[in-house]
This record gives structure tokens, sequence and C-alpha cells, in this order.
């Protein structure tokens, strides 16, 4: 009942001023967010490393309509990817961007602005041993986002995109991308969508998960497992043997924060574990979605706003 709310106030500027006057909210925050620097996501990176977790780092912004914000993020990505790279980090990594974060929604000439910045990236990415995956917003973005990888694919074959499950659209995605070489993050879905374009049940959307799991198992890409949900997890690992993949062509995908230690015994099994790190100033929208997510995430917020009040 709360996830619509939830995920309104995530585009409210308003309850955003509220939220981030509270003093405790910060605090609370860290434990889904790296941090503000990339000092902070480099720090999360090694730590996750030492357990043999592997990384997907997200320079965190979206919607910018300013071209001198979308320059800074991709600034902000090379430096990241810099720094990954000094401290022996970078072979293997992944960052995750936004391409509203990257100029998608500037007037006129947005996606051209956003394809040659995901350029940039993707250049800056390439030359340290890591690789880019181009997260996917709302619906109305999908075809736009698409069309920016396939334009990117043609220079990187390697760059990843996100498939989301609650879409109605999503299964058929999920068979014209996984040709050889893709990359495809499959996740269940985080923002409010209409009935017209998207499953509004939780069972259908599990349902659908499922589908696009077995077209991406029989596939010749890389499918990527992006769930927290035990009962997913294990039909991804069922779906992975039939299909006679291992551990190298596949992983499984969770956010930095949520179920630590699952995480740690999927990579103690020797499956590859990816930890998706937030990092930057503008976490409050997804920080939201996440509270909208799973009731344990908001009540872990109270928590801390009583307790720490």
């Amino acid at each position: 009942m709360l996830r619509a709310p939830l995920l309104a106030a995530a585009r409210s500027q308003r309850m955003r001023a509220l939220i981030e006057a509270v003093p405790v909210t910060r605090s609370v925050v860290r434990r889904f967010v790296s941090g503000s620097a990339t000092a902070d996501a480099v720090r999360v990176a090694r730590e996750l490393a030492a357990d043999g977790r592997k990384i997907t780092i997200d320079h965190l912004g979206e919607d910018t309509t300013d071209a001198a914000q979308a320059t800074a993020t991709v600034q902000a990505y090379e430096e990241l990817l810099t720094a990954l790279s000094e401290q022996g980090l970078a072979k293997g990594a992944d960052v995750s961007v936004k391409l509203s974060a990257v100029g998608q929604f500037l007037p006129g000439d947005g996606e051209d602005v956003a394809l040659e910045n995901a350029r940039k990236i993707c250049a800056a990415a390439e030359a340290v041993g890591a690789t880019v995956t181009l997260d996917m917003e709302d619906h109305t973005t999908t075809d736009s986002t698409l069309g920016i990888l396939r334009e990117l694919r043609a220079e990187y074959p390697w760059v990843g995109a996100v498939l989301q499950a609650y879409l109605h659209r999503t299964e058929q995605d999920c068979r014209e991308l996984s040709g050889p070489g893709s990359r495809l993050r499959l996740c269940k879905g985080a923002y409010a969508e209409p009935e017209s374009v998207a499953f509004q049940d939780k069972s259908e959307v599990d349902k659908s998960y499922v589908r696009c799991l077995r077209v991406l198992m029989a596939g010749q890409g890389y499918p990527m497992v992006a769930s927290h949900d035990p009962r997913m997890i294990a039909i991804a690992g069922k779906l992975a043997a039939d299909a006679g993949r291992t551990a190298d062509d596949h992983e499984y995908q969770m956010l930095y924060g949520i179920r630590p230690e699952e995480q740690k015994r999927l990579a103690g099994e020797g499956k590859t574990m990816r930890v998706y790190v937030p990092c930057g100033d503008e976490w409050y929208g997804y920080f939201m979605r996440r509270l909208a997510e799973r009731p344990a995430n908001l009540a872990f917020f109270l928590r801390g706003l009583v307790t720490r009040s």
C-alpha cells in the first residue's frame, strides 16, 4: 500500500527537502549508498573484492536538463574509473549509467548528447578493463535507451543493458537482445508504471521474471540476475544448470546494503556475485525507490529516525 506514495515522493522536490532536512537521514542512507566521494566508492569496492564480490558503481543522478551537469557526470565516471585502476580494482568492474544523467532529456539533441557522453564513459572503461551497463528508467525512456544501446554496441559490443520484468514488452526485448556477446541485467522494476504497460500484481511480475529468465538462460548472451528474492535466485540457478551454463557465463546481482550475507554465500559457493554500489550526493530518488521496494527497508529507515531523534 505504501509503494505508490513512496514512488511519488521520489519525484517530489518538497518531500526531498523535508527528508534531507532530518539530520539522521544521511547516516541511515549510508546503509544503501557508499558515500558522496569517489574515495568512498573505491573503499567499498575494495571491501567487496576482499570476499570475492564484484562491483557495478552508479554515480547517482537522473533527469538532468543542464548540459554542464551532464558533462560533470561524465567527468565523475572518468575520475572513478581512473581511481579504480590506480587501486587495481578496475579489471572486471562495471559502471552503471543512467542516460538521463548524461543528457538524454536535454532539449533538441538530448539523445545525441547522451550517446556521445556514454561513448566517452565506454572509452574510459575499456581503457582500464572495466565495462558499462546502461540503467533503465521509467517506460517512457525504454525505446530511446535501447536505441542508444544499439549505437554503442557497434563500437563497444560488451555494453550491457537493464531490462525490467514488470513491463509487458520485456520478454520480447529479451529475445531480441540476447544475442552473442550481449550482457543483460534482468530486474523486476522500481518505477510507478501504468497498467497499460506494466504488470501490477506481484505474482504476475514474478511470472514474467521467470519467463524472461528462461529466454536469457537459453540465449547466447550473458544473463545478469538482479534479484534479492531467494525463490528467483534458486530458479535462476536451475535454469542456468539446465542450459549448461557455468559460473563464468552468468552472474547474480544485489544492491549494496541488502542481504549482504546472502551475497557472501553466493560468492563463497563460486558463483559470480556483483554488488550494485551507488555513490554521489544525488541519492534521494534512489533511496526512496529502495524504500518502496521492500517494507523491511522502510522499517529500517523509520527505526533509525526513532532511535537517533
